[in-house]
């Protein structure tokens, strides 16, 4: 029978062994959740979100036995992997919080002798591919607010995190989810793709990259079934003139090196107005020095590994480029004692002296390394920030609101954040153009995702 094994980046030892799905077993969860379909739809949706409260406080409850697994598996270190349980708890009581006003019938204007309405209605079962970097926030995006809309769901996590799928499940199973509602099933790619094809799938939510993406359209076509998809960004940051410095240096080094640079939504190329430049790369680069890389179960480290070796040899490569063509590393691997090519161990770099025509600056890194660009003026700085084809997120740090505004008008990216980054407010559609993908999670919005409009148009005199 085959078997997945998750590889722990910290020591490269097996820290989970899972069995993959045989093909009965797809099709059982499969005949599971059509079986449960019709039931949770007419469930009334006070009684979802009350079901979902009692899982989100179950889930919650094992926090630390979670952050510990987290640490394991991907490589957070542990000082940190509580915060994304945090994460999945605020954005699932949120999307609980709004469910009953934002599903509720649309009521038109009166008309006599008519009763006229629109009603949201379920898709079926939602297919959700969660990746590895954010396990439990990349799920919680698509899984509770499929739950709260009346579908039933089956949840395919990333063999780097297998216990996440396990969990999660374990929650709303504990808080009382009639069976069939929320499954999980540890898959490979090639059995990923045939159960896409099923016709009991109504909905897919993929969160990886472009290629994992067209995979899924090319797998839908012509089935007419929506998707929501999230495949990566290069997101970039532009530090006007009249920024705070210190607060831009300090948010922008956050944000691209938290999660050792592994998040779809991390800055990956910094703009710097020409006046604050030389203290910009001073100040980051004095801050990145800060850095202890260690393995994330010492609760010293700040700097975790990738997550395995491959990947970090991929963004030494860019690297080794970047300064080949013309690019100046501001930081010694040498001073990381457990930087070493060939492993997931990866020192952080600040790179200055870049341009477009590096990999750096164009090529998604996913790794803890930065570009920063000297720019003249704003129209200099909006021209880079959409040569780019990704488009997540971008931020502008300017003391001056309404140019920012200007500016994030013409920003091509799904959120633009001023004076922040990296962070996915839930009460805010998260959604990407370009090959950042399509669809939405999370809002009010998110809901509209997840259902179709079902109009009721009753002529009650005759």
């Amino acid at each position: 029978m085959s078997k997945l094994q998750c590889i722990s980046p910290i020591d490269g030892s097996v820290y989970v062994e899972r069995h993959l799905a045989s093909n009965p077993e797809v099709l059982a969860a499969l005949a599971k959740a059509e079986v449960a379909r019709e039931p949770w739809k007419h469930t009334p949706v006070a009684e979802r979100v009350a079901l979902v409260r009692k899982a989100i406080a179950a889930f919650a409850a094992r926090e630390g036995q979670l952050a510990e697994e987290l640490c394991w598996m991907m490589g957070r270190p542990i000082r940190y992997a509580a915060g994304e349980i945090r994460g999945f708890v605020e954005r699932a009581s949120y999307m609980a919080d709004i469910a009953e006003s934002a599903l509720a019938d649309i009521r038109v204007e009166d008309k006599p002798g008519f009763i006229r309405f629109i009603r949201r209605e379920p898709l079926g079962v939602a297919l959700v591919i969660a990746p590895w970097n954010y396990p439990y926030l990349t799920a919680v995006n698509a899984v509770v607010p499929a739950l709260l809309a009346g579908n039933p769901v089956l949840l395919k996590h990333s063999a780097q995190t297998p216990l996440c799928a396990e969990r999660m499940v374990e929650a709303f199973t504990e808080a009382g989810l009639p069976e069939g509602v929320f499954q999980y099933l540890h898959l490979s790619h090639v059995a990923t793709e045939h159960l896409i094809h099923s016709p009991s799938i109504a909905h897919v939510a993929f969160t990886g990259s472009v290629p994992g993406g067209q995979m899924v359209e090319q797998a839908i076509a012509g089935r007419f079934i929506s998707a929501g998809l999230e495949l990566g960004g290069k997101d970039p940051a532009y530090v006007r003139f009249d920024a705070d410095l210190k607060h831009a240096v300090e948010t922008t080094i956050d944000g691209a090196f938290f999660n050792s640079g592994q998040s779809c939504c991390g800055i990956e190329r910094i703009y710097v107005h020409e006046s604050l430049y030389d203290a910009f790369v001073e100040q980051a680069v004095a801050l990145v020095k800060q850095y202890k890389l260690g393995r994330s179960d010492d609760p010293a480290t700040t700097l975790g590994p990738l997550v395995r070796a491959e990947a970090a040899d991929f963004v030494r490569g860019q690297i080794h480029e970047a300064v080949e063509q013309g690019a100046t590393a501001h930081l010694v691997p040498a001073d990381f004692p457990m930087d070493h090519p060939g492993t997931p161990y990866l020192a952080p770099q600040v790179l200055t002296h870049v341009h477009h025509g590096m990999r750096v600056m164009t090529e998604e890194s996913f790794g803890p390394v930065v570009g920063i660009q000297k720019v003249r003026d704003d129209a200099e700085a909006l021209a880079l920030m959409n040569d780019s084809e990704f488009g997540l997120t971008a931020a502008i740090f300017s003391q001056d609101v309404d140019a920012a505004m200007t500016l994030a008008d013409r920003v091509e990216a799904g959120t633009v954040f001023l004076n922040r980054c990296d962070y996915l407010d839930p009460a805010l559609a998260w959604t990407g153009v370009k090959n950042s993908g399509r669809g939405c999670t999370l809002s009010r919005v998110g809901f509209e995702h997840l259902t179709r409009p079902k109009s009721f148009h009753f002529k009650t005199q005759l």
